[in-house]
């Protein structure tokens, strides 16, 4: 190459070229996604259709019913059954409250301080679900039983008279009273909210802590400003697990309570198999299901945040 003859200029990059997915390609997570959407069409909500359908018949079980769109229904089911609806709510309040208060110290031990005992830990919180819900909630009756020791040390230390007071117990006896069916709900969901919670405070880093502690604030300040904010998608996973179940539950107001602790699940339950009243069972159904949703749409939007576990 001469002196006077000018280098060559440098090749251009190419940009690489993009191929698009092929059809099958881009059709693979669809496939994925059809068994689970099948799953929900067949068994959630075709029976949620048949349920709406049966809400607005008449009829009975012997001249068959006909969908005659009789909204009514609904009226009359809140209006009669209202103190079960309220009745339900509030125990199912109070159970999720107690979950909490029980849960929260719980979990907190086994993901910073359980160490290697952590996984036995963790084993024993689910020990429960190894005997089936009915069982467990039979072996309530034996604990809370007038004359056992659960109830002798209650009346000894007068808890029972303040909680008679209340009206949460009767004169010296916890069983069948609403003591008994929200302590089964606590006992029986407890598992539900501590899971999430364990999720939530295992996935905190620790160095955050550290750095809170360099800037000298104490443990009660990097609970409140550090491991509390940030465990909060458990806390709402948690009370969400556990109120909804609870709210529509008859099994523990059944055996625990009695006709004064009805919760509407029992009502539901009794208007399906005993009444044979379906309509009735039916539009209860869905106002218990309104209820829910409503509250928990309001929960969700003023708890502050949008990550569930």
């Amino acid at each position: 190459m001469s002196a006077t003859e000018a280098p060559p200029a440098p090749a251009e990059p190419q940009e690489p070229v993009l191929r698009k997915p092929s059809t099958r390609k881009r059709l693979v997570p669809y496939w994925l996604l059809l068994p689970g959407i099948l799953w929900l069409l067949v068994f959630f909500a075709l029976p949620l259709v048949y349920q709406a359908s049966t809400s607005v018949q008449t009829g009975s079980l012997e001249q068959g019913f006909e969908v005659t769109w009789h909204f009514q229904t609904y009226v009359d089911a809140l209006r009669e059954y209202y103190p079960q609806f309220i009745r339900s709510l509030l125990y199912a309040g109070t159970a999720t409250i107690l979950c909490l208060l029980l849960g929260y110290p719980l979990a907190y031990l086994i993901a910073f301080k359980a160490g290697r005992w952590r996984n036995l830990v963790l084993v024993l919180v689910i020990a429960p679900f190894f005997t089936s819900f009915l069982i467990r909630t039979l072996a309530w009756k034996t604990i809370l039983a007038d004359g056992g020791a659960v109830v002798d040390v209650l009346n000894t230390l007068h808890v029972l008279d303040v909680t008679s007071w209340l009206g949460w117990t009767e004169s010296g006896r916890v069983l069948a009273t609403p003591m008994a069916v929200v302590c089964g709900l606590t006992y029986n969901f407890l598992p539900f909210m501590i899971l999430p919670l364990y999720t939530s405070l295992e996935r905190i880093d620790g160095r955050l802590h550290e750095a809170a502690g360099d800037l000298y604030a104490t443990p009660a300040t990097t609970f409140r400003k550090v491991t509390f904010p940030l465990s909060m998608p458990g806390v709402v996973s948690g009370t969400l697990l556990t109120f909804i179940p609870a709210s529509g539950d008859y099994v523990n107001a059944e055996l625990l309570g009695s006709t004064d602790t009805k919760m509407v699940g029992s009502v539901i339950q009794s208007q399906f198999l005993r009444v044979l009243d379906y309509p009735t069972a039916a539009a209860l159904s869905f106002i218990l299901m309104a209820i829910v949703l409503l509250a928990v749409t309001v929960y969700i939007r003023r708890s502050g945040t949008e990550d569930l576990v």
